[in-house]
């Protein structure tokens, strides 16, 4: 089944029509918001499943074993087309997409503007709870979409290299404190997650995000790695980067890692 990455609304109400495609919806939203109603045949996913949650740095990937138990009961097969969607704009649908990537599943879509543009396009939610068949499935972590403290730390001087960071600019002068040490990492550039979505478009990606994008000096020429302080809210923005052409990896253990890390280095200018 090929679908683009980033779709519609209208898009995916006309997949949704077709009983034969193969398609597994997935629902990042909050509990209560699932409940209340959601797009029909979707599964929710509570994002606690696809984090470690173990201290000190609880937003890292998951361990397989965890992610063998939550795709074995979404059923995934390497031929299901994933389709994701949140409640916040993309950012734990874009970690979701990250982790897809990070076992190897490719085939995958974005619900661009997640529930809010699905109800803003007028289209119907429910509450009735699909069922699902579980599969076998055995997964491998990819180190090469899976960035550690390492591999940022041995990439940083090189000149097609570069750190998005998609915190707050509080959080990247080191104003806000949220770990040890405070600010951010040396070279990185500085755009928050929120800037990508269209507020007047239901939280979709903005229009001239590849324009807006490279005139920060996030072009695709480079090798661009993006986190935040725990991979959630650069969850949005690899899922931009990927969107718009670029070489993006994610740093999974984002700020929670490096700030409280003994030996990284940390920049305030």
């Amino acid at each position: 089944m090929a679908l683009p990455f980033v779709i519609e609304p209208t898009q995916l109400a006309a997949l949704l029509a077709q009983p034969t495609s193969k398609l597994l919806v997935i629902d990042m939203c909050a509990e209560q918001t699932y409940l209340q109603g959601h797009i029909d045949g979707a599964v929710h996913v509570p994002p606690q499943k696809i984090v470690c949650g173990t201290a000190p740095v609880p937003g890292k990937i998951a361990t397989a074993e965890q992610l063998n138990r939550l795709f074995s009961f979404l059923g995934l097969t390497p031929d299901t087309h994933v389709v994701v969607y949140d409640d916040e704009g993309g950012g734990w649908a874009g970690r979701m997409i990250w982790t897809l990537d990070a076992i190897g599943h490719k085939n995958y879509s974005y619900l661009n503007g997640g529930l809010h543009a699905w109800m803003a396009s007028g289209q119907s939610l429910t509450t009735d709870m699909p069922v699902v068949t579980p599969s076998a499935v055995n997964v491998k972590i990819d180190p090469l979409v899976v960035m550690e403290v390492t591999d940022v730390l041995g990439e940083m001087d090189r000149a097609d290299f570069v750190v998005w960071d998609a915190r707050s600019p509080a959080e990247y002068s080191g104003e806000r404190i949220t770990a040890q040490k405070n600010g951010h990492i040396p070279g990185a550039i500085n755009c928050e997650w929120t800037n990508l979505m269209d507020r007047n478009q239901a939280l979709r990606i903005r229009a001239d995000a590849r324009e807006y994008l490279a005139s920060l000096g996030l072009t695709a020429d480079k090798r661009i790695v993006t986190h935040c302080q725990s991979h959630h809210r650069s969850g949005f923005t690899y899922l931009v980067g990927k969107a718009v052409g670029l070489n993006i990896r994610a740093y999974h253990g984002s700020w929670a890692e490096w700030g409280n890390h003994p030996t990284t280095p940390v920049s305030q200018a």
